[in-house]
């Protein structure tokens, strides 16, 4: 579904004002990524965090904290590296996307004085089949919330209003994006079934130049544990 400018503007400020703070910055020797919060429920049971394969594993892997997604103010660290948190990391190279249970987030956090103030994405609105198949190659409007990485190497949150495409089974962004924007997620506004227009997050974002395939959720729920925050 392709948007007017000030209907896409409009949806870039509620997702903001949803998910802005399921959106993390990640990097590791492999360069700069975003990461994000997925949940199943209404508790830390169904939770993971979420991140494109090819930038995990590597050494230095570092997820970054902001003020607003932890409380109270001034416990917590600018950053967690990957090797505090137990369980970590499980990567899914033929989907592109890694998964963290976020068990280890949350006891991380409780040893440490402090805990998540965080806005997951609800698994509710992960895109199924049905919403992915509805993408064809006529373009649509994506939108993709993301830790940019700007030249004095802070890590805004950013969105980036984008064309998505779907050509057989491959889904991509067709331009480019900036750094840190692999493995962010992607959403996109479609009719549902009854006609009524929904939000849907289609997928993250995965490596690319001059456009981005898309690792979209009709695969990613294959690989998701069925109590990922209780792993």
């Amino acid at each position: 579904m392709l948007l007017d400018p000030d209907a896409e503007s409009g949806v870039a400020y509620e997702l903001c004002q949803v998910v802005g703070r399921s959106i993390l910055p990640y990097r590791t020797s492999a360069g700069f990524g975003t990461a994000f919060f997925l949940r199943g429920g209404d508790d830390p049971v169904g939770e993971a965090l979420l991140t494109a394969a090819d930038l995990v594993g590597f050494p230095g892997g570092e997820l970054g904290l902001r003020g607003s997604v932890t409380e109270p103010d001034g416990v917590a660290p600018d950053a967690l590296s990957d090797v505090e948190i137990v369980p970590g990391w499980s990567r899914y190279p033929g989907d592109g996307v890694a998964v963290l249970p976020t068990a280890g987030l949350h006891r991380h956090a409780g040893d440490g004085g402090w805990r998540w103030r965080v806005q997951p994405v609800p698994a509710a609105i992960a895109a199924g089949p049905e919403a992915v198949a509805r993408l064809g190659v006529d373009a649509s409007s994506a939108f993709v919330l993301a830790h940019g990485v700007r030249e004095d190497g802070s890590r805004p949150l950013e969105v980036a209003i984008e064309r998505v495409v779907r050509d057989g089974d491959d889904v991509r962004i067709t331009g480019g994006l900036p750094p840190g924007y692999v493995g962010a997620p992607v959403f996109v506004v479609q009719p549902d079934a009854a006609g009524e227009v929904s939000l849907y997050c289609l997928g993250l974002v995965l490596p690319g130049v001059d456009c981005h395939p898309v690792a979209t959720f009709d695969r990613i729920d294959a690989v998701l544990p069925a109590t990922p925050g209780d792993a």
